[in-house]
This record gives C-alpha cells, sequence and structure tokens, in this order.
C-alpha cells in the first residue's frame, strides 16, 4: 500500500517538477528531493513538527479557526480546481482549514513527520527545501505560506523561490510571520517577555508550557527569538515587485477576518500591549502588529 501511494504521489508531481529534478522516495515512502545537509533551524522545525504528540496538538489547535478562515478565503479566494503549492505546509493545517477541491494541492516541508500526517489531509507530499525548491516556475496557480517565512533560514530566498512557481495572474499569499517592529522590545518590556514562563508556572498558568516543550519550539522560531527579530514590508517589496508583481502587505494582529483586508490591525493581548507600551512602542501603530499578511499578484 504505502508503494503504491508513493507512486500516485510521484506521478502527481511530476508535470510540475523542474527539468533537472531529481526526485526519490525516502525511508518514510515519501517524495524526495536531496539537500545537501539539514541547517539546525531546518533540524529543530523537522523534529518539533514531525513530532507525533506536538505535531498533532500543533494540528488540531493553530490556524483551525472561522476567522482564520474567513481572512485566508478572501485573500486567496477558492482553491478549487486550482495547482496549489503550500510551502512549510506543516501536517496540513491550512488546507484542513480552508477546504475545497484544488486539481492538485502540493505540500512542501523538510520534517518527514509532519509530511505523512499532510498526506493524510490531502496533500501530496514534498521532502524539499523551501529556499531551492524542485519545482518548475510558473507551475501554480496559487502558492501559500502560512507561518513559514520566519521558520527559514533566508526568508527572502523563500520569497523568491515562491514567487518563481507563480503563473501570470496567479497569485502569492502569505501570513502569520512576525513583524520586526513589533518585536523590537527593550528594558523593561523585554524582561517581562523574558520571565513571563516563571510567573505562568509559579500561577499553574494555562499557558505553561514544559521547558522540553518551550525549548524546542523556540528553535524552530529561526527569526523571532530576540529584539529586531522578524520579517519587514520593505523585504517583501524589494523580493517580490522587481520579480513582476503587484504587492499589498497587511499588518495585523491575530484577532480578525477579512477586516485585515480592510486596513485594520485589531487588538493584541493586554501583556503584549504592555511590553510594548514599555519598550517605547505604540501597539495601536500597524508597525506594532503582530504579524504581516501579504497578498502579491504576478502580473499577465
Amino acid at each position: 500500500m504505502k508503494e503504491s501511494s508513493s507512486s500516485v504521489s510521484i506521478s502527481i508531481l511530476e508535470p510540475y517538477l523542474s527539468q533537472n529534478a531529481t526526485i526519490y522516495l525516502d525511508r518514510d515512502h515519501l517524495p524526495a528531493c536531496k539537500i545537501p545537509s539539514l541547517t539546525p533551524s531546518m533540524e529543530a522545525n523537522s523534529y518539533f513538527f514531525g513530532h507525533p504528540i506536538w505535531g498533532k496538538e500543533y494540528f488540531e489547535t493553530s490556524h483551525r479557526h472561522d476567522i482564520f478562515r474567513e481572512r485566508w478565503l478572501a485573500a486567496t479566494g477558492s482553491w478549487d480546481g486550482k495547482v496549489v503549492v503550500d510551502l512549510g505546509c506543516g501536517p496540513g493545517n491550512l488546507y484542513a482549514t480552508i477546504g475545497g477541491s484544488p486539481k492538485v494541492l502540493i505540500g512542501v516541508d523538510i520534517s518527514p513527520g509532519a509530511l505523512k500526517m499532510a498526506q493524510q489531509v490531502g496533500y501530496t507530499p514534498l521532502f524539499a527545501d523551501a529556499q531551492h525548491l524542485p519545482l518548475a516556475d510558473a507551475c501554480a496557480d496559487l502558492v501559500v505560506a502560512n507561518a513559514t517565512i520566519h521558520h527559514c533560514d533566508d526568508m527572502a530566498q523563500v520569497l523568491a523561490e515562491a514567487a518563481r512557481l507563480v503563473k501570470p495572474g496567479g497569485l502569492l499569499v502569505t501570513d502569520k510571520d512576525a513583524q520586526s517592529t513589533a518585536l523590537n522590545l527593550s528594558g523593561l518590556g523585554l524582561f517581562l517577555r523574558e520571565i513571563r514562563f516563571f510567573f505562568y508556572w509559579l500561577l499553574r498558568s494555562k499557558y505553561y508550557l514544559s521547558v522540553e516543550y518551550r525549548d524546542a519550539r523556540q528553535a524552530t522560531e529561526t527569526h523571532n527569538q530576540k529584539p529586531g527579530d522578524g520579517i519587514t514590508p520593505t523585504v517583501y517589496y524589494q523580493t517580490l515587485e522587481p520579480l513582476g508583481f503587484e504587492v499589498k502587505i497587511f499588518p495585523h494582529n491575530h484577532d480578525l477576518g477579512v477586516e485585515v483586508l480592510e486596513g485594520k490591525i485589531g487588538r493584541m493581548s493586554w501583556k503584549r500591549r504592555l511590553a510594548q507600551r514599555l519598550s517605547g512602542i505604540n501597539p495601536d501603530t500597524p508597525a506594532a502588529a503582530q504579524s504581516i499578511m501579504c497578498i502579491a499578484k504576478r502580473t499577465m
């Protein structure tokens, strides 16, 4: 059964592979493209999101609510009949939430464990580095990357590779990547953020996470670990506009749906607002919003 499903996955992928791509079946019977060396960031992401307990928990609890679905459908439109490539698909949260009937749904990730879960959701899995994709130019109607780019070593390179896959008239949509200016905490604001888990433990709060889990998850946050980390609107504009994209940027907090596309940023938790206030950041400005959604259309 594994051999049969693996062969089907490779046959689905073949029309969308670049001419020089070499695909093989890995030990998990997943279509794979050789990665010369896994960086510490890749290894951390592979471990956490493919973990049999943590990966399943992430799938069930993250990016699975109605306002998230509303925001994404407003950005991408229906996925029905489209060739969709999901970069950093993880265990399959995005499609599990959005649904639809894509013509082809390719999920790219560097975690075999996560890809096996995504395959059960309906993805055609591909083990590959998002910074060096084995997929052909202009092969997809829609390329998506949700909470992915800041986990990668080279954010601009991932954006450029994602852009390369988009057909003329197609869309590249990204979301839930930490915004640099929102994370630039300092002084007392930074101190409060750093010791928050101590208070969660002290109060036996539901927000307390085990040290093992917290360390493993934090290791995945390649560009979300210290003040100044994160992505900026400039990275999107400078990377995508020269490649022929019309770029629209929507900074936002995590509590809004379609209103994000109307320019609203929402309101973050009081703890984050306090940390920003104590760091000299006005939490009611776009630059203070936690995430950036990017909708980029490749012009004809």
